[in-house]
């Protein structure tokens, strides 16, 4: 069986537990629990700074990890399921189970409530923080040290009311292959974080989530806010029945350009330039 090696940890040497009997490895484990310990954690294809970016991971996110070699450590994110390899140093133990999430574009962690201390870290929307109940000067304590500004963060199940707006706040992002922050953001990425935000699941890539969000609707039919488009290799979500907000290449940010130019750019080297539509 040939099975989705960014969705299943397999490989010929090792592979999942629980992937036993559905492919061949040389050994099996059913690895360790660990979670980010760091605002943003890359998720590369190969345990090597120079390979290609595949993912990003976020703070308080949870993985789990089937092998640590020469300081990088290969793993599974819980949050969508992709696999691939970390720097060992961005993970720590399990601590408390996450309460709230940061709703802000990206918010500072501080090692104070004090807004002139020195920042720790940069911990970005969608990050699951574990607070301790403690509040101070309008910051919040987390469970494992360091303080956020309240208005920053919000309880888990209490989602942001619309995607589009989500995704609109990040106009202007630079585009990054793997992105899936305000410091460097890609076409499923923003797809993804919008929709996570607006408490809604998505995969991590373009033909993943074609296949798996909402319904699909005709292609043909005008479109409306909210709509998801996919292209070959390429997604972005309509702002209204005309325009569409998306991280792309051509401008290396996220921008909003209409639907019809980016068709007709994409026709030029594909013969069906809109692959599906989904709606939520």
């Amino acid at each position: 069986m040939t099975l989705d090696r960014r969705l299943n940890a397999c490989r010929a040497d090792l592979a999942a537990e629980h992937l036993r009997g559905q492919v061949e490895a040389a050994a099996f484990t059913a690895g360790v629990g660990k979670q980010v310990a760091v605002g943003i954690a890359p998720l590369k294809e190969a345990p090597d700074w120079d390979a290609r970016l595949a993912s990003e991971m976020l703070f308080g996110e949870p993985v789990t990890v089937y092998e640590e070699r020469d300081g990088w450590a290969w793993v599974q994110a819980a949050s969508d399921g992709y696999v691939g390899y970390t720097p060992a140093e961005c993970l720590e133990a399990p601590g408390p189970r996450a309460t709230h999430r940061v709703t802000a574009l990206h918010t500072i962690l501080y090692p104070e409530p004090d807004l002139k201390s020195a920042p720790l870290d940069m911990l970005p929307m969608s990050a699951d923080l574990a607070l301790a109940g403690g509040s101070r000067d309008g910051f919040m304590e987390l469970a494992a040290g360091g303080w956020v500004f309240h208005g920053h963060v919000a309880e888990i199940g209490a989602p942001l009311p619309d995607a589009v707006a989500v995704a609109e706040r990040f106009l202007w992002t630079p585009y990054l292959w793997g992105g899936k922050s305000s410091r460097g953001i890609d076409c499923s990425g923003l797809v993804q974080v919008a929709l996570r935000a607006a408490g809604h699941q998505a995969m991590r890539d373009t033909d993943m989530q074609a296949g798996s969000l909402g319904r699909e609707v005709d292609r043909e039919a005008p479109r409306a806010r909210g709509d998801i488009v996919y292209f070959p290799g390429h997604v972005g979500i309509m702002l209204d029945g005309g325009r569409l907000l998306h991280a792309n290449a051509w401008s290396m940010t996220v921008a909003a350009h209409p639907l019809a130019e980016v068709v007709a750019r994409i026709a030029a080297t594909h013969a069906e330039p809109v692959t599906c539509v989904r709606r939520l």
